[in-house]
């Protein structure tokens, strides 16, 4: 802010320019671009892809990329993916985690030791495992990938357990029963975020049964998001491990 004053003060700035810079949010019409989260949050605004038009994406984006912020679309197909890239070619898409990104060589973080793990509990999963991996990766942090290690064959998460417990924090992702996040929890003495999945037979209920067994897990420091939000459960593991490093 002292910069931009100082700028108008000795005239390479006009007040209008100024205005434009300070202000806290642009107003698009259709939407209103937040460019003061990333003062608050600590990241910028992401864009939620689903329901919304190639062009509605792409002015957002421009908004957001304008300021020099990383650029993070989640929930976008491929179809309307590749149309954006034909006008934004230095974006970059993960076709599995179904996101669209673009990171400013501005915005990097220092030196970090820990690590995010990600956990699955079968292939059928990985969707929601990569939209959480992808997004933990993109917002700074460290990620390791602990896929396939459900309790059908709880041997292959021992196999592992060593390394996912020096881990900062875990993002455990099941849906059948989902019981994973459970075993995870008695393993580790870092918090746990569940995230049940969509994946199951009919009397999963979409998730619902994943939902209601993580919730009432007797394992302690276990937290839980929505049905299939990779993204929910990597954005609060992001800020566990932002304050890990503070610490």
């Amino acid at each position: 802010m002292e910069d931009i004053l100082l700028k108008v003060q000795n005239g390479s700035l006009s007040i209008e320019e100024a205005k434009k810079q300070l202000a806290t949010y642009e107003d698009l019409g259709f939407a209103k671009v937040d460019h003061h989260r990333k003062k608050r949050q600590g990241f910028p605004e992401v864009i939620y892809g689903e329901g919304k038009t190639v062009e509605q994406m792409i002015s957002i984006l421009e908004s957001i990329k304008a300021k020099e912020n990383d650029v993070l679309i989640t929930r976008i197909s491929e179809e309307k993916a590749n149309q954006i890239l034909e006008v934004h070619p230095e974006l970059t898409y993960e076709k599995l985690a179904q996101i669209l990104y673009w990171k400013s060589t501005k915005n990097t973080d220092g030196n970090n030791d820990g690590y995010i793990a990600i956990l699955c509990a079968g292939t059928s999963d990985l969707k929601v495992a990569e939209e959480a991996a992808v997004t933990a990766e993109i917002m700074g942090c460290n990620v390791r990938r602990f896929y396939d290690v459900g309790v059908a064959g709880i041997h292959r998460l021992l196999d592992q357990a060593k390394e996912i417990q020096q881990a900062t924090v875990s993002v455990v992702i099941a849906g059948m029963e989902g019981a994973l996040p459970s075993v995870v929890g008695g393993l580790v003495s870092h918090p746990v975020i569940a995230v049940p999945t969509s994946v199951g037979y009919g009397a999963n209920f979409q998730g619902l049964s994943a939902l209601l067994t993580m919730l009432n897990s007797c394992a302690s420091g276990i937290s839980v998001v929505n049905i299939d939000n990779g993204f929910g459960g990597a954005y609060n593991a992001v800020l566990i491990d932002r304050l890990a490093r503070k610490s």
